[in-house]
């Protein structure tokens, strides 16, 4: 099938990153696009995201790349200390080694900064309308298309639509049903300004402290302006799935026996937002008739590998191959977008919680963890890493 302006366009729930960045991929295509936002206006809450070479070959395959790469800081490292002896455990050189291994860079920015990217590419592409304070509520197939419904009561017709609306996704809620499995881990991030950032942390480096159920995360942002900040602890309440404002006293009574120089990070911030986590189980089935999951919305995962919106682009980016690969034809596409990345972002999904379980390991685990990292040369951490960094659009879609 071949899109063209006649057509319906094709309905996007959710105008985060994974609903822009499909948009984008859509339009690509030649597919008119209609992005069903709930809030009243565009933008991202948190701070800071890190970009693996992965994440850089999606923006280049939606056409942006050279926009995000003008926003970005590059580090020299990751780098990972004990929060309690401050011992080195790992580094991991991201210079010009680790470029010429995985073809793209390691950097970190803000997500405001990739949202606006891709923005900035939606409105250079054209054919992407988006519609904010639309809820989407239900999906119904209505011969070889979809309506949406939303809560304001009014209609969309299109000829599929993408469920991109984020971690409680009302798509996958119609479709799957299942429940969110809540981690018990909270997570508290701010940005602090560089001047009243300390000294002694200011390393052009991905950071991280890691000690008993918690840790520590800091890395430059905006050429250095400011410092993205983000503790993680296991709650000692029942937590639901939920984002507030956070309360300094509760991340200071977390935090006992950590060294000096890691306390310092959870000092600095005068305002926090408090993120309780979750993730879902990985499901083998995104694709409904007319209606296909995509990044949160299809696998939302924990943090521990700074990936969540790496795969929604990848889904993206995936999405417009598996369409260029089956002419536009979006039963066949939507099937063959889902053989490529089921398996991978199930991989993540789980492999996030088990780097959650490593990370804040405490006794006898803790020095084990320290003993396997310690001293082990750059390209054994390339070659752990190749089945994540390696992605690109050459070798998305499954065999």
């Amino acid at each position: 099938m071949n899109a063209g302006s006649s057509c319906p366009p094709v309905l996007v729930a959710g105008g985060g990153i994974g609903g822009i960045a499909a948009a984008l991929a859509l339009a690509r295509r030649g597919f008119a696009v209609k992005v069903l936002e709930q809030a009243s206006q565009l933008g991202e809450i948190g701070a800071g995201i890190q970009f693996g070479p992965n994440a850089f070959a999606a923006l280049d395959a939606l056409g942006i790349g050279d926009i995000a790469r003008q926003r970005a800081v590059y580090t020299d490292e990751m780098v990972m200390h004990d929060a309690i002896d401050e011992a080195c455990v790992g580094r991991i050189p991201t210079g010009e080694a680790f470029r010429r291994r995985f073809g793209n860079p390691y950097a970190v920015i803000h997500r405001a900064d990739i949202h606006g990217a891709l923005l900035e590419g939606a409105q250079r592409a054209g054919q992407i309308e988006i519609v904010t304070g639309t809820a989407v509520q239900r999906v119904e197939h209505e011969g070889d298309g979809v309506v949406v419904h939303d809560a304001r009561g009014h209609t969309h017709r299109g000829l599929a639509v993408i469920g991109a609306d984020g971690v409680k996704s009302a798509v996958r809620r119609q479709f799957v049903g299942d429940e969110p499995r809540v981690s018990g881990h909270v997570v508290y991030r701010a940005v602090v300004d560089r001047q009243e950032f300390p000294e002694n942390l200011r390393w052009n480096a991905a950071s991280i402290w890691v000690g008993p159920h918690c840790h520590l995360v800091h890395y430059p942002l905006r050429g250095g302006e400011q410092y993205n900040v983000v503790v993680t602890f296991h709650s000692r309440e029942t937590e639901e799935w939920s984002v507030r404002e956070g309360s300094r006293d509760e991340v200071l009574s977390y935090f006992d026996g950590i060294c000096a120089k890691a306390r310092q990070l959870i000092e600095l911030p005068k305002d926090w937002k408090r993120w309780a986590t979750a993730d879902r189980e990985p499901i083998g089935q995104w694709v409904y008739g007319r209606a296909v999951l995509l990044g949160d919305a299809a696998h939302p995962t924990l943090q521990y590998l700074a990936q969540g919106a790496c795969m929604a682009m990848e889904d993206a980016v995936t999405l417009g191959e598996a369409l260029r690969r089956t002419d536009n034809d979006i039963a066949q596409a939507f099937a063959l977008y889902q053989r490529s990345r089921v398996a991978r972002t199930a991989r993540v999904v789980l492999s996030a919680r088990e780097m959650g379980r490593i990370f804040h390991a405490r006794g006898v685990e803790r020095l084990v963890r320290n003993d396997l990292w310690r001293d082990r040369a750059p390209e054994r951490y390339y070659d752990a890493m190749e089945w994540l960094y390696g992605w690109n659009v050459d070798n998305c879609i499954a065999a």
